[in-house]
């Protein structure tokens, strides 16, 4: 229904406004209204306009605050004992009416005014603000002034800071080396002229900040202090080639005073290198003296590093030196340290006040600079009169080869199979003192398959010219002589009924003092020895019988047995050597017997009737240094590589009772033997097996099959469950044993005729 009336409303309206309704009214009717001033809406607009109509008015917006302080641009400057500032501050009032305005707190305003006009000021909580009309922007200009405070040697001012959004500040100081600081700020500039240091600043708007500075520099009536210094020069003089150059670390302690800058003396003759030190600022050469510049004088303590250059004839020469100085300190003291390149006699005449030391009794400071054996130290101290120096004779002589590693000894086994590979593992008891590596050159068709040095997996390199093993780095635990390993395989040629078979060790770049070789050899071959340049192991042991009788000098209880640990082969007793060949003089001897070797320690188990014990196991322990050993079949052993200390020996055998025992070693080679005693008060007869230790027959009656030594059982085990192969080694078979003296890059060959059996 009302939407009938709206209808009809609107009807109405258009009807009214149409032309021809627009004339003039019957007598006795209302007049009508002038056409000119109707309006046609339509429904919608009429509704909108109502809801317009019924909107409240929006309310007129207030400032959050009634007045801004923008920026504050402050300027001081210090006369006598007052400061007087100039303080430029701008901003707005937001709000109409007369608005306060805070300027400064805690300070003291001469004048304040705006466009020459004076502003009036109330003090609001201990705070001074300016009551300004608004709104609009405002320029406020205040006169600040405040008194100086003095302390002995300091001057300083408090400076009230706006509550502006950004503040910075002029002060001007008197003084050229004024160190002026700030407690709230940073300073951004800094300027010294006419008498005067001048700094920019940025502040902490609204936080007072404190102005201080020295006034050493502004005080002329204060007398400086004398400088009293004490001076320690450590010298390190390096005689090189065709150049001398001298190193002094210069130590300097300030007694009173507080010195600006420090002259050194230099000796005549020498270029002045370069100065280091972190309390240098600068440093300046001029008529030879070196004047520097430190960087803070109160620090009571300066230390630098002084470097100098000069040459000199080369070859032998005489040299007659001064040293840094310090003119002028209370006490000049110090120490010098010579050392040379190259192989050098050095005569040094001492002058007055120096005399010589020990080299152990130099600063631990100036040895550290030393590269190279220091040759001579002296210590000196300077007085006025005297002048410490050095008057040197130095005659240099060629430089000489030396050997950066040789080996003492070297254990080589090798297991030849059915099929004539060989399988040979080499052991070296390495010196070493500069070099990286080991070079090998291996026999055509071999390669390394494992490699250990000090007790630790290392991997070989292979180059064009051979295969490197790593050593240990010179000077790197131990320092003494260490164990260096390799295994390498070599595919040869298969066995026939019978034939020849030539064989050779690697050739290795450092020189070996005894080389002991064992090669094992299937039991279904008899092999003899043919041709080689290395010795049968009995025929060594028959030689040195016969010069020891002729020299009337035998060695008690020698004798060369078939199956002593490592591969020795060589019974009890100390042999005492060998000669180069049988009919030569005697002079050369060799030591062969392992317990003549340092490190090492030897020796038999035994039952209670005395036979021989096989298969015992041996363990020797001292600290974290543990190593075992099993005994051969001649009840023998060998432990190599036994570092000094107190060791513990257990031996062990399955139906028998440990025993133990306890001793100091010193690195001498010591025999130990052991008698193990059935295991529970046992009673029954026990039938070992085993032969007793005895003297080798002569060589003529030498049996052709020789037991293996424990060499051979251990690379059997090895091949077996360690290396990275896999060999069918031989578990029977002869062991041919050989020796070589002093192999220096050389190969080890041996040629074995064989035969089917």
């Amino acid at each position: 229904m009302r939407i009938q009336r709206f209808v009809l409303a609107g009807a109405a309206l258009l009807f009214s406004s149409h032309p021809a309704a627009a004339q003039t009214p019957r007598p006795g009717e209302p007049p009508r209204s002038d056409p000119a001033r109707t309006v046609t809406l339509s429904l919608t607009e009429y509704n909108r306009l109502v809801d317009l109509a019924s909107r409240p008015a929006a309310p007129t917006a207030v400032p959050p605050v009634g007045a801004v302080l923008a920026s504050a641009d402050l300027r001081v400057r210090v006369d006598r004992d007052t400061v007087h500032g100039t303080f430029n501050l701008g901003g707005d009032v937001l709000r109409s009416g007369v608005t306060r305005v805070p300027l400064i707190s805690g300070g003291t305003i001469i004048e304040a005014s705006a466009d020459g006009r004076p502003v009036p000021l109330a003090i609001d909580g201990g705070a001074h603000t300016a009551l300004l009309p608004g709104p609009g922007p405002f320029a406020v200009t205040l006169e600040w002034g405040a008194a100086l405070a003095f302390a002995p040697g300091r001057a300083s001012f408090s400076m009230p800071v706006p509550p502006a959004g950004a503040a910075r500040a002029t002060i001007d100081v008197p003084g050229e080396q004024a160190d002026v600081h700030l407690s709230a700020g940073i300073i951004t500039r800094r300027s010294a002229a006419a008498g005067r240091t001048v700094i920019e600043a940025a502040l902490r708007p609204g936080t007072p900040a404190e102005v201080w500075w020295s006034m050493r520099d502004s005080t002329p009536a204060a007398a400086a202090r004398e400088v009293r210094m004490l001076a320690d020069v450590f010298t390190l003089l390096t005689i090189g080639e065709s150049d001398l150059r001298m190193t002094a670390l210069v130590d300097v302690t300030v007694v009173q005073g507080e010195p600006r800058t420090i002259d050194v003396r230099l000796p005549g003759g020498y270029e002045l290198a370069g100065v280091t030190g972190s309390a240098i600022e600068s440093s300046e050469a001029r008529d030879g003296i070196v004047v520097l510049t430190v960087g803070d004088p109160a620090v009571r303590r300066h230390q630098f590093l002084v470097s100098l250059e000069r040459t000199h004839e080369g070859g032998s020469f005489t040299l007659d030196t001064d040293f840094p100085a310090l003119p002028g300190v209370q006490r000049d003291r110090g120490e010098i340290a010579v050392e040379g390149l190259g192989t050098l006699d050095l005569n040094a005449a001492e002058r007055a006040g120096m005399h010589r030391i020990d080299v152990r009794e130099l600063n631990p400071a100036l040895q550290s600079l030393a590269r190279v054996p220091i040759l001579a130290a002296f210590r000196y101290q300077r007085s006025a009169a005297t002048q410490a120096g050095l008057a040197m004779n130095v005659q240099r002589f060629a430089d000489a080869g030396v050997l950066a590693a040789v080996a003492d000894r070297a254990v080589a086994t090798t297991l030849v199979t059915a099929e004539g590979r060989a399988l040979t593992e080499v052991v070296l008891q390495v010196r070493n003192r500069a070099q990286p590596f080991l070079k090998v050159s291996l026999p055509p068709g071999a390669a390394i398959v494992s490699v250990e040095v000090a007790g630790e997996g290392a991997k070989p390199v292979v180059g064009s010219d051979g295969t490197r093993v790593p050593l240990l780095r010179p000077g790197f635990r131990p320092n003494g002589v260490y164990s260096v390993s390799f295994v390498y395989l070599h595919a040869g040629t298969p066995f026939a009924k019978k034939g020849e078979l030539p064989m050779s060790l690697p050739k290795m770049d450092i020189p070996v003092g005894i080389l002991e070789w064992e090669t094992f050899v299937p039991d279904r071959y008899n092999v003899q020895t043919i041709g080689g340049n290395v010795m049968d192991r009995r025929l060594a042991a028959d030689a040195e019988a016969k010069l020891a009788a002729v020299a009337g000098r035998r060695g008690s209880g020698a004798a060369y047995g078939t199956g002593s640990g490592h591969g020795s082969g060589i019974g009890q007793g100390s042999v005492g050597g060998i000669e180069s060949g049988l009919e030569a003089a005697g002079n050369v001897r060799i030591s062969l017997a392992p317990g003549s070797l340092p490190g090492q320690i030897r020796g038999m188990a035994k039952d209670a009737s005395g036979a021989a014990l096989p298969g015992a196991t041996i363990v020797l322990q001292s600290g974290s240094f543990q190593r075992a050993a099993v005994t051969a079949g001649d009840g023998t052993f060998l432990i190599s590589g036994v570092p000094s200390g107190t060791m513990t020996a257990t031996a062990r055998l399955n139906g028998f009772a440990p025993q133990t025992q306890s001793f100091a070693f010193d690195q001498q080679p010591r025999q130990l033997d052991f008698v193990l005693p059935l295991a529970g008060g046992a009673t029954e007869a026990v039938s070992v097996s085993g032969s007793a230790a005895a003297a080798p027959p002569p060589p003529a009656a030498a049996p052709q099959k020789a037991e293996p030594s424990q060499n051979v059982i251990n690379l059997q085990r090895r091949a077996a469950g360690v290396l990275p192969i896999r060999i069918d080694v031989p578990r029977a078979g002869t062991s041919h044993q050989f020796v070589k003296p002093l192999v220096v890059d050389q190969e080890a060959t041996v040629v074995l005729r064989y035969k089917r059996r």
